[in-house]
């Protein structure tokens, strides 16, 4: 009831009604794009070829259904998630672009200008990989050097799409509520969903299999928000300080150190890993270089089988919300505020101490986090795969995505309305 009382008395906040409007708006205008085909697509041989392929089922999850109807946007926002991916490695290893990253909002405004450049190359690489693969598919049997207009008509307009969702997500993060990208993602999920329930029904008609499916549906999207609300909380004691003719008394706050402070970010960066190599291998597989088409069958093959796919994305899931938190959280930084403000974590000295103590619980919590997400993550699969029901394969990714960009923006919600809440007061 919670989440009814914040959305009623946010579409009561006039700014923040117009933030939400102008979010549900740009969803349209993504949904809009996602009908609207590429020029010489055999929309009869398209169905066949993705009703048949699980990497295309998965890509589809992150166009939102685009590719199901390789539609202008058929490349959703992948190609966005992998810049912005390298761009993150290369801040950890490229020093000027570390101290860049240090610059406050002019240092991110350069690596968000960097990650959109580095975005179009990407876009371009993934478009010819699908459009050749659709090609050889007898999908758009016209693509190719004989047919030249057509070919850069196709690849223009797959560039253009991904370009198009990125400003979407970027005004969304900028003027609406929430994570822009996330909600790009979320909106295809969404608009994908009855067709993914209807295809789950029409396939299997064991009741045990159906109703293990609604089970598990529950059971994660109360562990996802379980992991999401669960935080540990430090609390830091403030000492009395003299300024000028002034004594301002201490007191006592905590720092919320959440258990998975990545959020759903680790589980949209382990999938564009994790289709990278068996996407890239696919369009080689018809290679007439015998030892290529081999080492191309051989890795499609190792992504096909559950074991090596399953404990691929869990690894993944792991080292990403490590990876995502230890660049978000630095506890030097932590530290340094605490101690400028004259305060101290009771019981540890100020400086260095505090530091590698917050490293200490970071840590600790984070292995927790990261843990119960990749099990969260892997488990709706490796029950598809028992239960024979593959919808469901897609189904724990959706459900992981989707519950956790609605808490998210939930959370984002609440706190606008306690920050509205307290301007009144203070008025």
């Amino acid at each position: 009831m919670g989440m009814f009382n914040a959305l009623l008395e946010a579409f009561r906040t006039p700014d923040l009604r117009n933030k939400i409007l102008f979010t549900l708006g740009m969803l349209v205008v993504f949904r809009f794009l996602a009908h609207v085909p590429l020029p010489g697509v055999d929309q009869t041989q398209l169905q066949n070829v993705i009703a048949g392929s699980q990497l295309l089922n998965l890509l589809d999850l992150f166009s939102g259904g685009g590719l199901a109807r390789l539609s202008v946007v058929a490349l959703g926002v992948n190609p966005y998630i992998n810049a912005s991916i390298i761009m993150t490695l290369l801040n950890q290893t490229i020093p000027a672009l570390e101290n860049l990253s240090k610059e406050g909002e002019y240092g991110r405004n350069k690596i968000n200008q960097y990650t959109r450049v580095l975005t179009v190359p990407l876009a371009l690489l993934q478009g010819i990989g699908v459009a050749v693969f659709m090609q050889r598919s007898n999908v758009i049997p016209e693509f190719g050097p004989a047919n030249l207009g057509l070919t850069l008509a196709i690849l223009s307009s797959l560039v253009a799409g991904t370009l198009i969702l990125m400003w979407l997500g970027e005004l969304i993060s900028e003027r609406g509520i929430g994570n822009g990208i996330s909600f790009i993602i979320f909106a295809g999920i969404v608009g994908r969903m009855p067709t993914t329930v209807s295809q789950t029904l029409e396939v299997q008609n064991n009741f045990f299999a159906l109703a293990s499916i609604l089970v598990i549906a529950v059971l994660v999207i109360a562990a996802i928000v379980f992991i999401q609300e669960g935080q540990r909380r430090i609390p830091v004691q403030y000492a009395k300080r003299v300024r000028g003719t002034r004594m301002y008394s201490g007191g006592s706050t905590f720092i919320p150190l959440r258990v998975n402070s990545a959020g759903v970010i680790p589980i949209i960066f382990a999938i564009s890993i994790l289709l990278l190599p068996s996407q890239v291998a696919q369009y080689f597989t018809n290679s007439d270089t015998d030892w290529l088409k081999n080492i191309s069958s051989g890795i499609v093959a190792a992504f096909g089988n559950p074991i090596f796919y399953n404990s691929l994305y869990f690894v993944l899931v792991v080292v990403f919300t490590f990876f995502y938190t230890a660049f978000t959280f630095i506890p030097n930084d932590v530290a340094d505020n605490i101690k400028r403000y004259g305060g101290f974590i009771p019981g540890i000295r100020p400086g260095r101490p505090t530091a590698d103590f917050l490293q200490r619980v970071v840590t600790r919590i984070t292995i927790a986090g990261a843990l119960f997400l990749g099990i969260v993550a892997v488990m709706p699969t490796l029950i598809g795969d028992l239960t024979g029901v593959q919808t469901l394969r897609l189904g724990g990714t959706s459900i992981l995505i989707v519950v956790g960009v609605v808490v998210e923006t939930m959370k984002q919600l609440e706190a606008q309305l306690l920050q509205r809440s307290y301007e009144g007061f203070i008025r």
